[in-house]
């Protein structure tokens, strides 16, 4: 079994900074811009809440709570081992994965229940994060609260999203369902 270290500041800079930008190439991949115009026609086709921020909230809010993570898990890195520590990286470098994971399930495969499971996933990750850095070291904790309150507010805005767009979940907006129709709907139509 290998020994637990704490990592020199050029590793664990390298560390970070590589997995946030293999993160970051990755979601790009899947971001309703004007660079993938068969995913904004799809975002655009999804009924939205009227809470949902503007999109470029949302595209400048991910980049920095990622950041704070990172600079939380910078931190850790360089804190001495323990199992703690150990536990709130594995849980910081699974809530990455999840969040890169998630712009593929939900803007790739077009799956809001994917997603909204990927968010509930997230939300916990992000919250044990939180708890399990605390242990360690109190600024890497405070640095992940915002990443996990804009989680928790992600996840409830997913969820409400698979509510409302049931018929394009896993659908293009081509190939829409028919909403169904309630009893006294299909009544006033008959007549």
């Amino acid at each position: 079994m290998g020994t637990r270290r704490t990592f020199s500041p050029g590793t664990a800079a390298l560390a970070v900074g590589g997995a946030l930008a293999l993160s970051g190439l990755f979601s790009r991949r899947y971001s309703p811009d004007p660079t993938h115009p068969g995913i904004r026609d799809w975002y655009d086709s999804l009924e939205k809440p009227a809470y949902k921020p503007p999109d470029p909230v949302f595209g400048a809010a991910w980049p920095v709570l990622s950041t704070l993570l990172g600079v939380g898990a910078y931190r850790l890195m360089r804190s001495a081992p323990s199992p703690e520590r150990d536990a709130a990286l594995a849980l910081c470098a699974l809530d990455i994965a999840i969040m890169s994971g998630w712009a593929k399930i939900f803007f790739g495969e077009r799956s809001l229940t994917g997603a909204a499971v990927g968010s509930a996933v997230l939300v916990a990750g992000a919250a044990g994060y939180v708890e399990r850095a605390s242990r360690v070291d109190g600024v890497a904790a405070a640095l992940g609260v915002p990443f996990a309150a804009w989680s928790v507010f992600g996840g409830v805005m997913t969820e409400d999203l698979r509510e409302r767009n049931r018929d394009l979940d896993g659908r293009d907006p081509g190939r829409r369902l028919p909403r169904r129709q309630t009893p006294a709907r299909s009544a006033r139509t008959q007549r």
